[in-house]
């Protein structure tokens, strides 16, 4: 391997934003702080958030419900 091209590696500590935190290495610093992780991630939990989805499906409905009334008449 050549000298002096590879990025250092660090004892990472990962900081997650609902306060679970673990170590890895990386080059990218000695700690990082990440908006979500396995540990709330709703994948991993078997937990759904419902974030605004009634507002989304009203916004869908009224966008298309012009399409729905043509193919009524």
């Amino acid at each position: 391997m050549k000298k002096e091209i590879h990025p250092k590696m660090y004892n990472t500590t990962v900081v997650c934003s609902c306060g679970y935190s673990f170590e890895t290495k990386s080059t990218a610093g000695e700690k990082i702080m990440v908006e979500i992780c396995s540990n709330c991630h709703p994948f991993f939990t078997g937990q759904q958030k419902f974030v605004d989805t009634a507002g989304r499906i009203d916004r869908f409905r009224r966008k298309y419900a012009k399409f729905q009334k043509k193919e009524d008449k």
